[in-house]
């Protein structure tokens, strides 16, 4: 058998928004118990992670870039197609328009243009921090000391910020979990 077959495709799967993984995780048992290794193949939910810096602190969260809906590839069988629809959580395919009629697969281009997305592990990093803010160094040499964010490189995850140091203005890159916001002494 070749490579490419025809009848392999990817659909979009509908499921309850937040069921994705467990969705997943049905199908995937279900491939399994059911002998379907020949109509179901990959099963994506398109997560996303994001980085964020809070208090010196990294906090990693998962996002789904499609909310209530995971890639199949797969057969477009009777069996596969009613194993899949009959999945606790999932709510339909995209692309049937329902009475018995079999949905239309996704164009690969678009499936690409995700899987490429996920693949590169594109990263959205955040800190709490922003030009003009204050923050103390709460790691390193400089542990204490109260500097001016001058600006933010998310790719780098650092700040470039200037403190004074001996009665001179002076200019450091400091890693995100190195600071921690500060509001502004008030002056007296």
């Amino acid at each position: 058998m070749s490579n490419h077959d025809e009848n392999i495709n990817w659909y979009v799967v509908n499921t309850y928004a937040g069921q994705e993984n467990r969705v997943k995780d049905n199908l995937e048992k279900r491939i399994k118990t059911m002998g379907l290794e020949d109509s179901l193949f990959d099963i994506v939910v398109a997560e996303e992670t994001e980085t964020e810096y809070k208090n010196g602190k990294e906090i990693k969260k998962t996002h789904n870039l499609f909310s209530g809906y995971i890639l199949v590839r797969m057969r477009m069988t009777d069996e596969a197609w009613y194993i899949v629809r009959n999945t606790p959580g999932v709510t339909g395919f995209i692309g049937s328009s329902g009475k018995g009629a079999k949905p239309f697969p996704v164009a690969q281009e678009e499936v690409d243009a995700v899987l490429k997305r996920l693949n590169l592990g594109v990263e959205t990093v955040n800190v709490d921090v922003v030009p003009g803010d204050f923050a103390e160094v709460i790691g390193g040499a400089l542990q204490g000391t109260i500097v001016k964010v001058i600006s933010v490189d998310t790719e780098n995850r650092t700040i470039k910020a200037s403190f004074q140091m001996m009665g001179k203005d002076s200019i450091i890159d400091l890693p995100f979990a190195e600071i921690q916001k500060r509001e502004p002494a008030s002056e007296q």
